[in-house]
């Protein structure tokens, strides 16, 4: 879809704004062609002796009624206008925002946060202006300019506005020029902003990084260069905009003098009266907004086609993951993986090759191995972040393909090893998987997490702002806040990943045993690194370069004999170590 489009369909869907502005620009159009007409009769009546006294009063005060009357016109078109275009930016930063949600992991593998706020901000901003400032510029620009064109021409004098008007196709020509320049500045400008937004972004996303390994010093000059760039991008821009203006001076200059040369002549020849050629004058002076306005609306334009140009991919990226299911909501029962393959997009190998296990409901399954061995991948698969290339994903005897995402997602309470905390209270952070939660709730969850003690330990206990991304906070206290907001809801399956990872073994030990008498019939699935995370589960799977190696319990994994029985004494070898 082009951004034309785009325009015309917003205005279809908003006609009754946009031809009310229409009417009051068009009534604001018609007096402001009057006003000439009417002083130039004033004048040939004054030069003639036939106006004086009250009637000349008269005279002025209908001219100063219709100025009142055209400026309260003009407030109200923009109150109209404005209005029903700001819901385009509306309706657009929406549309990003729902589309960004629908997104899985592999979009946003090859996009950059930085470019993505300014798609929301500038980008959007640049359409909203082309379809409220430029189609009203637009239109009031073009129809000032038809209507003095035909009041010079067909109410003044034909040849003399023939002669005025020989200027502009060139003036028309040198707008072409500079739009196709301005069209290639303002992407590049929108561009060298992304990048600055982005080099922000990671900076303040990873300061304590960089404070770390002293890299303040280059961060601060790759700023400094991105923000020249944006500058001087931006400039270039202006630049070309800024060329409008000598371009339209140029023309009503040249315009100016074809008429008071051809207009004096015929003057001189008695052809045409001075009030005439004042009222022409006038008619040459109104035309200057419409050339003026021609070069904004053409710059608001060109902006907006550039921005759109960057925006239109990202609203038409199809989905990662298509979300085409029908079943609305989940039944508890076994989770089966029959065969299941998959390679993540651009790898030469599979991330999973022919996994197959069956999960009963009610029951723990733990999945360990070595770095790599495709662990993360069995709980991406689960959440549907990814599609599998082969083999089959059942819940209760349903695919997973077949529930919506939305109900598959609340069926599944989900903590990944790098849990996201938001920038408010502890107790918000925690109540976010149970908008209705009370405060009970929030503390038996936090108990079962083994963080309740030390949340009561901070300046303002549960209401202490945790920081952006839970910055004030430990990686363990972290972990343990998404664990407790994991245990807050009823969710039929809880998927831990590596979600111990930050904790000490004794704490581990304790929240493996709250989570083993909250559990409910809730089915869990634990992947770590840590063997001891998963030495009570029901079933344990043993991945290696992306296959199942090793099944059975714990002490059947133990008598094999195998890679878990070795890196379960090299484990419980370094643990005495460390209490000792």
């Amino acid at each position: 879809m082009t951004l034309s489009r785009l325009i015309a369909q917003f205005v279809r869907d908003h006609w009754r704004a946009y031809g009310v502005s229409a009417l009051m620009l068009a009534t604001v159009a018609a007096l402001t062609a009057s006003i000439p007409r009417q002083v130039g009769a004033m004048v040939d009546e004054l030069a003639a002796g036939r106006l004086a006294g009250s009637a000349l009063l008269q005279r002025l005060g209908v001219l100063l009624l219709v100025g009142a009357v055209i400026y309260f016109l003009r407030v109200g078109w923009r109150l109209q206008l404005f209005a029903a275009s700001y819901q385009l930016g509306v309706q657009l930063r929406t549309q990003l925002y729902q589309r960004l949600c629908q997104q899985g992991p592999s979009f946003f593998q090859t996009q950059r946060t930085g470019d993505l706020m300014a798609l929301a901000t500038n980008d959007v901003d640049a359409v909203e202006m082309a379809s409220g400032e430029a189609m009203l510029a637009g239109f009031d620009g073009s129809l000032t300019l038809v209507m003095v064109v035909a009041m010079m021409t067909l109410g003044v004098d034909w040849r003399l506005a023939l002669a005025a008007l020989l200027p502009f196709p060139f003036m028309a020509l040198a707008f072409w020029h500079i739009s196709e320049q301005i069209h290639r500045a303002s992407k590049d400008s929108l561009q060298c902003f992304s990048r600055l937004n982005d080099h922000v972004q990671e900076t303040l996303t990873g300061v304590r990084t960089l404070r770390a390994l002293g890299l303040e010093a280059r961060s601060a000059q790759t700023f400094a260069e991105l923000a020249e760039n944006a500058a001087a991008a931006s400039l270039r821009a202006q630049r070309w905009e800024a060329a409008y203006e000598p371009a339209v001076g140029t023309a009503l200059v040249s315009a100016s003098v074809l008429t008071l040369s051809v207009g004096g002549y015929f003057v001189w020849q008695g052809e045409l009266s001075i009030g005439t050629l004042t009222a022409f004058t006038m008619y040459l002076g109104q035309l200057i907004w419409p050339m003026f306005a021609a070069g904004w609306v053409l710059s608001l334009l060109e902006r907006g086609r550039a921005a759109w140009s960057r925006l239109q991919p990202v609203l038409h990226t199809p989905l990662s993951i298509d979300d085409h299911g029908s079943v609305a909501a989940v039944t508890p029962g076994d989770l089966c993986f029959a065969g299941v393959q998959l390679r993540y997009p651009g790898q030469q190998q599979d991330a999973l090759s022919e996994l197959s296990f069956q999960l009963p409901a009610g029951q723990t399954l733990g999945i360990v191995g070595p770095t790599g061995a495709g662990k993360s991948s069995v709980v991406r698969l689960i959440l549907r972040q990814y599609a599998p290339g082969a083999g089959s994903m059942t819940w209760n005897g349903v695919a997973l393909h077949d529930y919506q995402l939305e109900a598959l997602h609340g069926a599944i309470s989900w903590v990944p090893q790098e849990p996201f905390l938001f920038s408010a209270s502890v107790a918000a952070n925690i109540g976010l998987s149970k908008a209705d939660a009370t405060r009970d709730e929030i503390e038996n969850a936090a108990r079962a997490a083994c963080i309740h003690d030390e949340i009561l330990r901070f300046p303002q206990g549960y209401e202490t702002p945790v920081g952006e991304k839970g910055v004030t906070l430990s990686g363990g206290q972290r972990q343990r806040v998404a664990i407790a907001r994991a245990l807050l809801t009823d969710a039929p399956l809880l998927l831990l990943d590596d979600a111990l990872s930050a904790v000490d073994t004794q704490t581990e030990t304790q929240i493996l045993n709250h989570l083993r008498d909250a559990r409910r019939g809730r089915s869990v699935i634990i992947v770590s690194h840590r063997l001891s995370s998963v030495l009570d589960a029901n079933h344990i799977l043993v991945l290696q370069h992306a296959r199942v190696t090793e099944a059975g319990t714990h002490a059947d994994l133990v008598e094999q004999d195998h890679w878990y029985a070795s890196q379960w004494r090299y484990q419980q070898l370094e643990a005495s170590l460390a209490a000792d």
